[in-house]
């Protein structure tokens, strides 16, 4: 992958806390879409094309997740937490994070804002924001 010249400034998480049922209900709202350009090979995604990988995108087949059960419970666990952003449309986050088994912090972005459909990737080592979800989800 080759480096970015600059990521999103405007992205924050949404530091006020949010009641766990509120959270627990939007978690069960959020669905995952995917994007065929963050992957090698597009296992149960149902992508169309099935599978574009860009040299300038991160792989989610490089921390492990390879089907959409996983991406959907990845996106749900960082709602859960309160990973959400401050920008919300409709009632949904712009960008929710979370962390895969690995340890490798995750973004996803709202791709359909009327459905509360999300596409997701692993933040690059060189994306600055990365440290701060990596501190937020130690403090969770």
């Amino acid at each position: 992958m080759r480096d970015r010249a600059s990521y999103n400034p405007k992205r924050r998480i949404n530091d006020k806390r949010r009641p766990i049922e509120q959270l627990k209900d939007l978690a069960s709202k959020v669905k995952y879409g995917g994007n065929p350009e963050h992957k090698r090979n597009p296992g149960d995604f149902g992508l169309t094309p099935p599978a574009l990988p860009r040299p300038d995108k991160t792989l989610c087949d490089e921390v492990g997740i390879f089907s959409k059960k996983e991406a959907t419970r990845l996106l749900r666990k960082g709602v859960r937490m309160g990973l959400v952003s401050f920008r919300e449309i409709n009632g949904f986050p712009k960008n929710i994070w979370s962390i895969s088994k690995e340890g490798c912090p995750l973004e996803a972005q709202l791709d359909n804002q009327d459905q509360g459909i999300y596409h997701g990737y692993p933040m690059p080592e060189n994306d600055p924001f990365r440290q701060l979800v990596l501190e937020k989800l130690r403090t969770k």
